[in-house]
């Protein structure tokens, strides 16, 4: 069965304001007991605050970096999930399911990629 990632992205700064409310925390747990038992997830997490992070680069055979946090994007991936499912629609269906489990209040998105079993080498 093909695996899929999901990254979830936020914005970080209006993140720092979000509180859950009473519920959410029971819906998650749920919603994870059930993807678990379903044997489609194989992996998740979030991630710390792009201000413990470092972007690394390569342009015109120079090594370059920059330490966070990254002010200049809005838009950071905060998470990710790793699911084995029969299908893209089936990985957009959990995926759905995830966004929806959080307060209507949050702006959370999410893009899923179906993962490439097949290395590829530089030629």
């Amino acid at each position: 069965m093909p695996r899929y990632m999901t990254l979830i992205r936020i914005d970080e700064q209006a993140s720092a304001d979000w509180e859950p409310d009473p519920g959410f925390e029971q819906r998650m747990g749920a919603l994870f007991e059930e993807i678990t038992k379903a044997g489609v997830m194989l992996e998740t997490a979030g991630l710390t605050p792009t201000a413990q992070g470092t972007r690394l680069t390569w342009n015109e055979g120079k090594l370059g970096h920059t330490d966070g946090p990254f002010t200049e994007t809005k838009e950071v991936i905060g998470g990710y999930a790793i699911l084995q499912c029969k299908d893209r629609a089936e990985a957009l269906e959990w995926t759905r399911r995830f966004l929806q489990t959080h307060p209507a209040g949050w702006s959370v998105g999410a893009e899923v990629r179906q993962i490439d079993e097949q290395p590829q080498l530089p030629k």
